[in-house]
């Protein structure tokens, strides 16, 4: 059963690109049908890291949107952190799965039971996924990749009706 799911960011929860406005602020497009999957993530006791080797401010406010209970961003060694993480949290590799989308991420994926990735996912992460989401990074793959973990555990009916009262 999966307890956390980690998630990184460009290329992953954003379409990869990166966005300065006149004034020089760093601006990411976020899609709104992550943010379901992130609830019904949530509904199903499923806890949400956001982990990324970047820092942003509009990063921070999205976590804080959708209520992510663990947030590391500027993280230059992802597996380091993660391993320390999940020792810490006493949790198992069974109960953690990773969605990422490039080189950086193969080591943390390494260390977790589920592997998710975007269908745009560079051809080594797509060759280590347990599960490629049809949609890209920023479209709605962080949707994909919950929706699989719940079906493969037959949650999701159930955590649609308790996140949105919908009979699925």
């Amino acid at each position: 059963m999966i307890r956390l799911l980690v998630l990184d960011v460009d290329g992953t929860m954003t379409d990869g690109g990166v966005y300065y406005d006149a004034t020089g602020n760093e601006l990411k497009k976020f899609a709104i049908k992550d943010g379901a999957g992130l609830v019904l993530a949530h509904a199903a006791g499923i806890e949400v890291m956001i982990l990324t080797g970047r820092e942003c401010e509009a990063v921070r406010r999205r976590a804080a949107d959708l209520h992510v209970e663990h947030l590391y961003q500027n993280v230059s060694d992802k597996a380091a952190f993660l391993r320390a993480f999940l020792a810490q949290h006493s949790l198992r590799r069974e109960e953690t799965a990773y969605c990422g989308d490039d080189l950086n991420d193969l080591a943390a994926m390494a260390l977790c039971g589920f592997v998710a990735c975007p269908a745009d996912a560079t051809p080594a992460v797509a060759a280590r996924a347990d599960y490629r989401c049809p949609r890209r990074g920023g479209e709605g793959a962080v949707r994909d990749a919950v929706e699989e973990i719940l079906r493969r555990e037959g949650k999701l009916a159930a955590a649609a009706r308790r996140a949105f009262g919908a009979e699925i």
